[in-house]
């Protein structure tokens, strides 16, 4: 699992203030988590700033999209944060009570079958939170203490330094060199118009702000829409 190119980015401007422990403390804890939990796909870090859950951290550009399809949709890394609680998740249940139908769609579309996330806080109020993707139906189980342990003691601290700007993000995600597989973006487009009523405009605005807060580009994310909506989702 590796980092996307933004959390390298992250971590190399903490290094410039100090902060030197952080790329070595993630992929300790990465492979301490992989190896309580062989069946490990990807984790995320997000935490909350503007009033919103960006992510900060993600082991490879899949896992972001799949926070990103959260953002765009709700999913249960945004429930964990709003019900200061630990979600765990199967994604074939998901799909057959039709409850976080796209995030459910997308998990299958990339293979995951389950999900745990996890809160944390700072001085009693939650910040941010922890999001591990397994491929299997039951990844997790007996497990939710440990991975718990291991991440609410370091998760914390890690961001709280952090200076994410959504405004900046989207702005990111919305310049020219960003911007590209145009085909996958109308047709995400297309599908949330039909799948939730949308205006086009809304649409694309959405997808753009799930981007942002994911840390993909926009083509990212509307790939991972249109594998999750399309004929084969």
């Amino acid at each position: 699992m590796e980092p996307i190119p933004e959390t390298h980015e992250a971590l190399e401007e903490l290094e410039r203030y100090g902060d030197v422990e952080l790329r070595g403390d993630l992929q300790r804890l990465t492979q301490q988590a992989k190896e309580r939990v062989p069946e490990l796909v990807g984790i995320s870090l997000g935490l909350v700033t503007e009033g919103l859950v960006l992510t900060y951290v993600a082991s490879d550009v899949d896992i972001a999209a799949l926070d990103a399809v959260q953002y765009a949709d709700d999913g249960p890394c945004l429930e964990a944060v709003r019900q200061a609680a630990t979600v765990q998740t199967d994604t074939e249940a998901l799909l057959d009570e039709g409850r976080w139908q796209l995030f459910a769609q997308a998990s299958a579309a990339a293979g995951i079958r389950s999900s745990l996330s996890m809160p944390f806080r700072r001085r009693g109020v939650v910040t941010g939170g922890v999001n591990l993707y397994g491929a299997g139906r039951d990844s997790f189980e007996g497990h939710v203490e440990q991975l718990a342990e291991l991440f609410g003691a370091w998760a914390p601290g890690a961001v709280a330094n952090a200076d994410l700007s959504f405004a900046t993000r989207l702005e990111a995600v919305k310049s020219p060199q960003r911007l590209r597989g145009q085909a996958y973006l109308d047709q995400a487009i297309g599908f949330l118009v039909a799948a939730r009523g949308l205006q086009p405009q809304a649409a694309e605005e959405s997808i753009q702000a799930a981007a942002a807060r994911a840390g993909v580009a926009v083509h990212v994310l509307a790939r991972a829409l249109v594998e999750a909506l399309g004929p084969h989702g």
